[in-house]
Parts: structure tokens; sequence; C-alpha cells
């Protein structure tokens, strides 16, 4: 893979929520791919092939004055990543079952040990969204369950699947980093089940999957509800986080014009996590 430059941006947030979640939500509309929170604020970045000189000019929590959000940016090589995310990725613990950590980490205690190596992809079990998708597959049988990951990022989700007993698995991501940092993690886990996959939606043809996760964006899901609703099959459960809690109405209603029946939810700092099940 080519060694790709990216657009680092550090953003200083006052007060921190729900600032940052809306900074996060807004630049990742903007085209921002990944981001490291922290103490102060967040780290975003951006494949500098993507980047343009007005790239923040349609974020607009950069212009509230419920807030104070100060930046700078530089110049990235995705070599250096490495160095960024471990002065920040500390392990997470779930439900007291789940421990997401680096390969660098203590091993843990905990029922699940899941070892990740993010680098550019998102998906360590610190974003709501994530660390809520972790509780959704804790809470529902995945036993001999055949799952699609859409969305996988580093295939942390993919990877608790199996681990909780699923036995056919595809891990799908449109991002080539993504693709490759999921390959690795899914080695890295010692997982035997899951097809890692670089592409989106169109992937999907004539698969039929019991279980279909995906931790996307609102406007994604939106526009994938109607495919994810054709590949499930009966009694299939449909897993989706990425959105707020003010969109969980949109969800729900996209989710029942495709036969998707509402069954759970999670909320955590303003993001959601939705459960639905094919009628």
């Amino acid at each position: 893979m080519s060694n790709t430059t990216y657009i680092g941006y550090d953003f200083k947030v006052e007060p921190l929520q729900p600032a940052t979640e809306i900074l996060i939500a807004e630049l990742g509309y903007a085209g921002f791919e990944s981001f490291v929170e922290n103490n102060s604020g967040v780290t975003a970045y951006i494949q500098k092939e993507d980047w343009n000189k007005n790239i923040l000019d349609d974020i607009h929590i950069l212009n509230s004055n419920e807030f104070k959000i100060t930046y700078e940016f530089n110049e990235i090589e995705q070599t250096n990543w490495n160095a960024e995310w471990e002065k920040n990725f500390k392990p997470i613990v779930v439900d007291d079952l789940v421990t997401v950590r680096a390969p660098f980490h203590d091993k843990p205690n905990t029922k699940y040990d899941l070892i990740i190596e993010p680098k550019m992809s998102f998906g360590t079990g610190h974003h709501e969204t994530t660390h809520m998708m972790i509780q959704h597959i804790l809470k529902n049988d995945f036993k001999g369950k055949s799952v699609l990951d859409m969305g996988c990022g580093t295939g942390v989700l993919a990877i608790l699947a199996e681990k909780v007993g699923a036995t056919k698995l595809d891990a799908v991501d449109i991002d080539n980093w993504c693709y490759v940092n999921s390959l690795e993690n899914v080695e890295r886990n010692q997982c035997e089940n899951i097809s890692v996959h670089e592409g989106d939606v169109s992937f999907l043809q004539n698969q039929k999957y019991d279980c279909i996760i995906a931790n996307i964006n609102r406007n994604i899901l939106l526009q994938d509800i109607p495919a994810y609703a054709k590949s499930l099959n009966k009694s299939g459960k449909l897993f989706l986080s990425g959105f707020y809690e003010d969109d969980l109405e949109l969800i729900t209603q996209k989710c029942l014009e495709n036969n998707l029946i509402f069954e759970d939810k999670t909320l955590k700092n303003r993001w959601m996590a939705a459960q639905f099940k094919i009628e």
C-alpha cells in the first residue's frame, strides 16, 4: 500500500462535552476519517488528497458562542501514526466482560480480550458508538450466526462477534487503510471465521446474514438500510450506530419502511445505538 500523507488537526475544546461529539460528527461529514479524543479535545485526520484550505468552512460549531474551540494542523506521515495513538490509546473495559487493548498493554482478566492496533482506523471502543455496539453484541445471541460488519474500521466488532460464537463473518470497509488494518487485527486475534473485504454496500449481492452490524453515520445508514433489510435472513437482526439521539426517529422510520421492527436502543453522551429485527 502506498504511504498516504494525512493532515492532522489538533482541536482544543472548552467545555469538552457535548462540543467534542458535535465537532467529530461535523468533521466526519466533511471528510475527516479518524479521530483520537484526549483530555483537551480531539485530534482529527484527513487524507491530504481530500483536504483543501477551506475544509473547515462548513464546521458550524467552530462559530458557536457556546464553546471555545482553537486548533492547529500539520502534515503527518502514516508511518508516524503509531507514535500518535500510543500517546493516547489506553485499554477500555466494557461491562467487565470485554477489554479492548493494544498489543503493548498487559493481558486483562476479562472474559473477552480484543487486541486492536488501530493506526488510522476508527474503532478502539473509546468512542461511544463502538462502546455501545460492543454492549449490544454482548446482550444478544451470536452463537452459530452469520454476521456482516459493514464499515468495519479496525474490525473490532467482527472480532468480538466471532469470540461470542458467530461462525461466518464478513467485515467490509470502503477505506483501504481500514481494510488492511482489519486484516491485521483479525490475524492478531487469531480469528478463523472472518473474511475482510474492501468495498461498500455494493458488496451485498445475494448474501444473507443472521446479523448485520453497521456503525457508520446517519446519511450512509439511511441510504443503505434497504440493502441491509434485503440481506437479512428471517428473524435476522440489524444493529446500527453512528448517529445522534435526535436522528433515531429518522432511522426508525426508514427501518419500518423496510419491514424492520425496533427492538432496543442504547444512549451514551447523545450518541445512539439501536437494534432492529426483520419481520
